[in-house]
């Protein structure tokens, strides 16, 4: 008779760097994914708060230099979700998000392809699709860059938006 025990790995609690940048990658999108616009931006800033390291660096094919630092691409990153929030909770507009992982064999780099759809209270649709390569240091978004922007249907404009106007209440007539 034997007398064997049984011994786990470290190993299995610290995945090799690319197991976990594709675990994180995954987490992180449905994150992302799943948050709701017309609810509220603030869920997105809490996702962007958990996954991106404070030395972020982020760039685009649209801007010269890169954005370095978590307040400062925590700042351009509300300066997009705060239109896109009272567009969909004020406005009516209905704002869908989408992703697709793009297979890759980089350790720490990880690529993804993302579609916004707008829609107007009107009906116009104006789709939006980019892909995104992440760099990752452990769980921590090191590096994000934007790229192959394209654009189908107009941008929506007034009128493809609702705005219900208050309707006075009795005994208070606005002036004619």
């Amino acid at each position: 008779m034997s007398d064997q025990r049984g011994f786990i790995s470290a190993d299995q609690f610290h995945p090799d760097p690319y197991t976990q940048s594709r675990n994180a990658e995954r987490t992180l999108n449905a994150a992302i994914v799943r948050a709701d616009i017309s609810r509220s931006y603030e869920e997105y800033l809490a996702v962007f708060d958990e996954f991106y390291a404070d030395d972020i660096e982020g760039s685009s094919e649209t801007i010269k230099e890169p954005i370095r630092g978590k307040e400062r691409v925590r700042s351009l990153l509300f300066s997009f979700l705060l239109p896109l929030h009272a567009m969909a909770e004020v406005g009516g507009v209905s704002i869908s998000i989408r992703e697709t992982a793009i297979p890759g064999d980089a350790f720490d780099e990880t690529h993804s392809a993302w579609t916004l759809e707008l829609v107007g209270v009107s009906g116009k649709i104006c789709t939006v699709n980019w892909r995104i390569l992440r760099k990752w240091n452990e769980s921590r978004v090191v590096l994000e860059h934007h790229y192959d922007y394209k654009q189908r249907g107009e941008p929506l404009t007034l009128g493809d938006l609702r705005f219900d106007t208050p309707v006075p209440a009795i005994g208070f007539q606005r002036p004619s």
